[in-house]
């Protein structure tokens, strides 16, 4: 192999890698953007989720939830306490007459949505129909 053709061969070799690594840095690139992006959108969503809740959310429970980061509900039927804790799950406890903690419920809509609006599903659902959320929960006792 001549001089001439070893070089050509190495200009080969470059533009071949050359043309393999630059898609996977655009890529790269890409999906980086693409993530940005997706985390500003969740958290506007989670920023116009909270702020509907709060404005769903009685003057007293508004207070408890700016103090705690949690609120109280009373079901419709039954009468019973519940704090609803600010998560997407397993956040509902059942509260005694003296506001211990006797059982832990677990309900909300379906998919995945920013935790204010699941915390809005729950109370709506347990001061309007608390019977159907709580057949529909899992607990523990």
């Amino acid at each position: 192999m001549t001089l001439e053709e070893a070089l050509l061969f190495i200009a080969f070799v470059l533009v071949l890698i050359l043309c393999a690594v630059l898609p996977c840095l655009a890529l790269a690139e890409i999906v980086a953007r693409c993530s940005a992006c997706l985390a500003r959108h969740r958290l506007k969503a989670e920023q116009r989720a909270f702020a509907l809740l709060k404005n769903w959310l009685s003057p007293e429970q508004l207070a408890q939830y700016e103090r705690e980061g949690q609120f109280e509900v009373i079901g419709c039927h039954s009468g019973k306490r519940y704090r609803i804790r600010r998560a997407r799950n397993v956040n509902i406890d059942e509260l005694s007459k003296q506001g211990s903690r006797v059982a832990v419920w677990c309900f909300g809509p379906h998919g995945y949505l920013p935790v204010g609006d699941v915390m809005l599903a729950q109370k709506i659902a347990l001061e309007t129909n608390e019977r159907a959320a709580l057949q529909v929960a899992n607990s523990s006792h």
